[in-house]
């Protein structure tokens, strides 16, 4: 990675070191930068200098702007590229394995890279959005305090409200990440939806507990396809809005890219931005008035929670490594690695078939 701290700080490094965190109960694992040499950690430079190649170790490369750069680097090496995001324009060598982090970017790479080893590694939910996470039916909703209620304990009996009344009285109505966040939801539904009486929070800044907040909201709003789509790259994984969930939030998002790989809307999540400002409001405030009704069913939440939970997640690291390791085996035995033919002989092809096709029309 660049750099560990920061200007390098975001949802992508810090998936980065807990993947780091997870491999190293399989295999010894280390964290190396390349841009800025760190206290206690080794940098790329030294280290390419001080190891013959191919050397013992496989390294994975993961900066996306920078993957070209780290691959020529690491030419002669046993390297595998972790792939987020999707849209960068690059190609990779031969035989480079593939982690991508949704089907989304999967699909990407069996398209562009269709001969190159190819694995699913989604990336992980931290354990605490499991264990705090107060969603219908956790244990942390039911030992979480009701917020409507008063400090000192009354003598009278407990009333007979539902389990899931904590969810109905979170203070924030709505909540809303800045970053990433759309125009549309920043500068005509938020304000619209503060005109109806909803309490809507705008979070931007580094947030230290963000289980806790996301277990204060009723809502949460996430629309990124406009920032993405600005950028000419994809949303790798989105993890926000699984998070979300996680927190019994009822959710309105994008499905963009990796999101519609577990978003099911309807079911686990809603489309924001579906058709109508007024389509919006009618169903945001229908949601905060009776957030129950919104919710998924808790057997398909859990089962997505579950699929990303670090355990699934690390038997999945070890296949594919294990799997990388034989593969490098082979090629560096002198096995050839497979050459998926070139776009322009592709494309050559697609012309040619085109022609025979008018041809065959005028006849």
């Amino acid at each position: 990675m660049p750099g560990t701290s920061g200007r390098f700080r975001c949802g992508g490094l810090q998936v980065e070191l807990q993947t780091a965190r997870l491999t190293a109960s399989i295999v010894p694992t280390e964290v190396i930068t390349y841009r800025r040499r760190e206290p206690g950690r080794p940098f790329l430079a030294d280290l390419l200098r001080q190891e013959r190649a191919p050397a013992d170790a496989l390294w994975i490369v993961s900066w996306g702007f920078d993957v070209p750069r780290q691959l020529r680097l690491l030419r002669g090496r046993p390297v595998a590229y972790h792939a987020h995001s999707s849209g960068y324009g690059f190609d990779l060598p031969a035989g480079v394995p593939v982690l991508a982090v949704s089907r989304n970017t999967l699909g990407y790479w069996g398209d562009r890279a269709p001969r190159n080893p190819l694995f699913l590694v989604p990336n992980a939910l931290e354990s605490q959005w499991l264990e705090r996470g107060a969603r219908p039916g956790s244990v942390a909703l039911e030992q979480a305090p009701d917020p409507a209620a008063p400090a000192l304990a009354s003598s009278a009996e407990p009333s007979a409200a539902p389990p899931d009344r904590v969810a109905r009285r979170r203070p924030i109505d709505v909540l809303v990440q800045k970053r990433k966040c759309s125009a549309y939801v920043l500068k005509q539904l938020v304000p619209a939806l503060r005109d109806r009486g909803l309490t809507v929070e705008v979070q931007s800044g580094w947030v230290d507990d963000l289980v806790g907040l996301f277990n204060s909201a009723t809502v949460v709003l996430y629309d990124s396809a406009d920032y993405w789509r600005g950028r000419g790259v994809s949303e790798g994984f989105g993890l926000p809005p699984i998070e979300a969930l996680a927190c019994g939030c009822v959710l309105f998002s994008s499905l963009n890219h990796a999101l519609a790989d577990s978003l099911d809307p309807g079911l686990l999540g809603h489309q924001i931005g579906c058709g109508s400002l007024a389509s919006d409001l009618e169903r945001i405030t229908a949601a905060v008035a009776d957030p129950e009704r919104w919710y998924p069913a808790p057997a398909r939440l859990e089962q997505l929670l579950e699929s990303c939970a670090e355990p699934a997640l690390l038997s999945r690291w070890a296949l594919a490594l294990t799997a990388i390791d034989h593969h490098w085996d082979l090629l560096l035995s002198g096995v050839p690695p497979l050459v998926a033919p070139g776009l322009l002989g592709l494309r050559t092809g697609q012309w040619f078939t085109r022609l025979r096709t008018v041809l065959a029309r005028r006849r």
